[in-house]
């Protein structure tokens, strides 16, 4: 199937060929009629991309500063290397999608094949969305219509939350799409409506919806006309659908309102406005979220709605809100269409979009393809298998940042030859298989186990996932060289263990153990057959509490999910098996239990402490390793620097770019896959540190 993506490097569209997303529990897969081009946020989008990069960082100073300090803990060359790869990443644009129903995933409700449905889908062919962003279309509504939802519901958020009521006096600042959708909402409120905008063509279309409407220029004071078309009365709520950089449109609103008035930021504006504006009159400013409550939320979006008698309107239900609407004839979207084009014309629109201030709703239309596929073919056999025979055949599952930017990077570099790539969404996979000349991508895992092509089968997906395909990829008998974790509970460990044979290398990417300093330490430590004393401190920082790997079904969280390299490290440098492992976690109010220390002790003697920090600053060193070892200190920091104190003729040095072991740790594999010799971590101690792991759990 087609996609429309953009770069966001330099602001260039392209359509790309990409397989059909995978179909998850709680989505539906939705074959496209119509799809609608949003004049705020993806021109916003093509702006950014076409920025240069001293553009970009004044844009977005906040990600300025989070490389600065990205700087400081990994190195300028690791940081230089990810703001590359970020920016040059193809990225979706679309977000209004109308079309058919072709497939359903488990736990759907409410939703069957062939239902016409509108949905936060992107600008391709086929999308896959989970049931609570979509809805179903009633019959009397027009697909081009429908295409006008999901801006409705952005629209109809907003004024939910002034909550405005019969005959109270609305002013909407900026009448574009959003804007428009706006007004002719609350007039189906029972609300009067004023509007202003500084496109007199955007006021004539407000006027002949039936609202009040003025032009900002230097000839009025929009003050005083607003005041006075109101009866001299100030204003009840005002809803800011403006996007600008200037704080007027809030300081304006505030000047308008009456005393307890309300003001609704629905676009964008600056937020540096007097607070005396506020004060004397107790105004209240909020900020309005997407679509409605659940946007964002994996909870809900992954199938678990919010109990109507809790959450009387969440995104889906606005959603269908708006679709009455239209529906009952309370709206339309007939006059805020100003052009549609076929899919492939897709640069026609986007040139009318940034080029025509008075443009509003662009369409794309979509042809209906014959036939839809979860694998694209893009190298050859002959190319990519019978011309390498001296390199081994990988291929891989999981196409996230770890894989693109790191893992497939050091396969490519060292003796792999790239079969298949497979991941959920056909968007990374056939972006990676082309620059990397993989032979096919797909979003069917299944792909990749069962081709018998591949020698080895590099698992990187999320957590939740490597257990299943552990034992599948063994069972198809291929090497398996798994991103951490192993698995996520017992039983999982037992399945896997069921499924080892030894007649495959199964590797967990413990990389650490690889680098270049642990490699230094550890061949003194083997000179010094002492007892050790470790101490491990992880500046790990904070995540959202939402992110995947903090949920325990799907990431483990961090305990499970990160800790485990601490663990093997330790494990590789003491050189004894573990005998006792324990944990105490910091008490906070979140209880993400992101924030731990563990505690562990060796058969030989051995102590260590793991400090897993999430309550840290970013600005100090991200990871510290001390050893304690016959009166002597050694300290590694960041994987760039080696210290030593009380040791005779140890070199204290640093390295200019930090080296984790990444590199290290794939060509040990790869030597052993293809001089069929022993794994570089034995399978003994890859089990006894996920058995001492899941203790902690």
């Amino acid at each position: 199937m087609k996609q429309l993506t953009q770069n966001l490097g330099n602001g260039e569209m392209n359509i790309v060929e990409v397989p059909i997303p995978a179909l998850k529990k709680g989505e539906v897969l939705i074959s496209t009629n119509l799809s609608l081009i949003s004049k705020g946020t993806e021109k916003m989008l093509v702006d950014f991309g076409k920025a240069n990069l001293y553009e970009k960082a004044k844009l977005q100073p906040d990600k300025v500063k989070d490389v600065i300090e990205k700087i400081k803990s990994e190195g300028f060359y690791n940081t230089y290397e990810a703001v590359q790869s970020k920016l040059n990443e193809p990225i979706p644009l679309g977000y209004s999608n109308v079309g058919r129903v072709i497939e359903i995933g488990e736990k759907v409700e409410g939703i069957k094949i062939g239902d016409r449905v509108i949905s936060n889908g992107s600008h391709a062919e086929v999308v896959s969305v989970p049931q609570n962003l979509c809805a179903k279309i009633p019959d009397n509504v027009s697909d081009e219509d429908a295409s006008f939802t999901v801006i409705g519901a952005i629209a109809l958020q907003g004024i939910r939350l002034a909550n405005p009521t019969l005959g109270e006096t609305v002013v909407v600042l900026g009448l574009g799409l959003i804007g428009l959708m706006t007004i002719q909402l609350l007039k189906a409120s029972g609300c009067k409506v004023i509007g202003l905008d500084m496109d007199m063509t955007k006021v004539k279309l407000a006027s002949k919806l039936g609202i009040i409407a003025n032009q900002i220029n230097d000839n009025i004071d929009p003050l005083n006309w607003c005041l006075s078309q109101n009866q001299g009365n100030h204003i009840d709520s005002t809803l800011i659908t403006a996007s600008t950089k200037s704080s007027s449109p809030i300081e304006l609103a505030a000047k308008l309102s009456r005393k307890r008035g309300k003001i609704i930021l629905v676009g964008v504006a600056g937020l540096n406005f007097k607070r005396e504006l506020f004060y004397k009159k107790e105004l209240s400013f909020q900020v309005s979220c997407s679509y409605g409550p659940g946007r964002y939320d994996p909870v809900y979006e992954n199938y678990n709605d919010y109990p109507i008698g809790f959450v009387r309107w969440t995104a889906k239900r606005n959603f269908e809100a708006v679709l009455n609407a239209f529906a009952n004839g309370q709206i339309s979207a007939k006059s805020l269409i100003s052009n549609k084009f076929p899919f492939e014309k897709f640069n026609d629109a986007f040139n009318i979009l940034l080029n025509e201030s008075s443009s509003l709703g662009i369409l794309l239309s979509y042809k209906k393809e014959k036939s839809l596929s979860q694998k694209i073919l893009v190298g050859t056999i002959n190319e990519n298998i019978q011309t390498k025979k001296s390199k081994l055949n990988v291929s891989f599952i999981g196409a996230g940042n770890y894989s693109k930017r790191k893992l497939i990077p050091i396969f490519s570099k060292n003796k792999a030859n790239f079969i298949g790539i497979a991941a959920g969404s056909g968007l990374n996979p056939s972006i990676i298989a082309r620059k990397y000349n993989f032979k096919y991508a797909s979003t069917d895992n299944r792909e990749i186990i069962e081709d018998q092509d591949n020698e080895i089968i590099v698992i990187a997906s999320r957590h939740d996932s490597h257990a299943k395909l552990i034992v599948e990829g063994l069972r198809a008998k291929k090497h398996i060289f798994v991103e951490k974790p192993l698995c996520l509970t017992i039983e999982e460990l037992g399945t896997i263990k069921e499924a080892y044979t030894g007649e495959k290398i199964l590797m967990v990417g413990f990389n650490r153990r690889f680098a270049p300093l642990t490699q230094e330490l550890k061949k003194f430590l083997d000179k010094n057959k002492l007892p050790i004393a470790f101490n491990y401190t992880c500046n790990a920082g904070f995540i959202d509490k939402k992110h995947w790997l903090n949920d325990r079904k799907i990431g483990g969280g961090r305990l499970l999910g990160e800790a485990c390299h601490f663990i093997d490290l330790l494990r590789f440098l003491a050189d004894s098996a573990i005998e006792s492992i324990s944990i105490n976690y910091l008490k906070d109010s979140n209880n993400l239990k992101d924030t731990f220390i563990i505690n562990l002790s060796f058969k030989d003697g051995s102590i260590g402490n793991i400090n897993y920090l999430s309550n840290g600053s970013k600005e100090f060193q991200k990871e510290r390793l001390e050893v304690f070892v016959n009166r002597g200190i050694i300290r590694i920091d960041d994987f760039k620097k080696i210290s030593s104190w009380g040791i005779d003729g140890f070199k204290n040095h640093s390295n200019f770019v930090q080296d984790k072991g990444q590199n290290n740790c794939v060509i040990s594999f790869m030597n052993s896959v293809s001089k069929g010799i022993p794994s570089p971590i034995s399978i003994e101690q890859i089990f006894e540190v996920q058995e001492k792991l899941l203790e902690l759990v």
